[in-house]
């Protein structure tokens, strides 16, 4: 996943024209734009915003209406990684709340906070859908079954070795 960085105009940041250039300007095509500008910068950043609604001719509270709705997009800078700790009933049952409190302990953040290093955000989330695996944390598309607080620090420190 490329690097985010402070400034639309940074060398080591996608260009925003090219990404925006992909996309006719109509709004049917606001939410890929958005998806693509978030894969290239882990966050839609303000200017972001405003040259999407003036490309699509859109007003820039639809833009921010658009954003703000779906949790897979972010107004702040996410972490290279995203760990994703399943609440459902299943894995709260087995033990969800307890690997949650040993991630917050380990990471230093709550859910919806990213490291300083930038490296992980921890989400909770209501279900992934791999029951037979409670409790399961996501990274990535990387699912961890059968997880403990235990086992907590050796996932995170093989994903830190992984990290882009």
């Amino acid at each position: 996943m490329p690097r985010s960085c402070d400034t639309l105009s940074a060398p080591s940041c996608p260009d925003l024209d090219s990404i925006l250039a992909r996309y006719p300007a109509h709004p049917r095509y606001l939410l890929a734009a958005l998806q693509d500008i978030q894969a290239a910068f882990r966050h839609i950043p303000r200017e972001a915003m405003v040259r999407v609604a003036a490309h699509m001719g859109i007003p820039e509270s639809r833009v921010y209406g658009v954003a703000t709705f779906y949790k897979a997009l972010s107004l702040v800078p996410k972490g290279r990684k995203t760990v994703k700790v399943c609440m459902g009933t299943a894995c709260h049952l087995r033990g969800a709340p307890g690997i949650l409190e040993a991630l917050e302990n380990a990471l230093g953040i709550a859910p919806g906070d990213t490291t300083e290093d930038g490296a992980f955000s921890l989400e909770t989330v209501n279900c992934l859908g791999a029951c037979a695996l409670a409790p399961v944390v996501m990274v990535e598309d990387t699912p961890y079954g059968a997880m403990t607080p235990a086992r907590v620090a050796s996932m995170l420190e093989k994903e830190r070795d992984h990290a882009v």
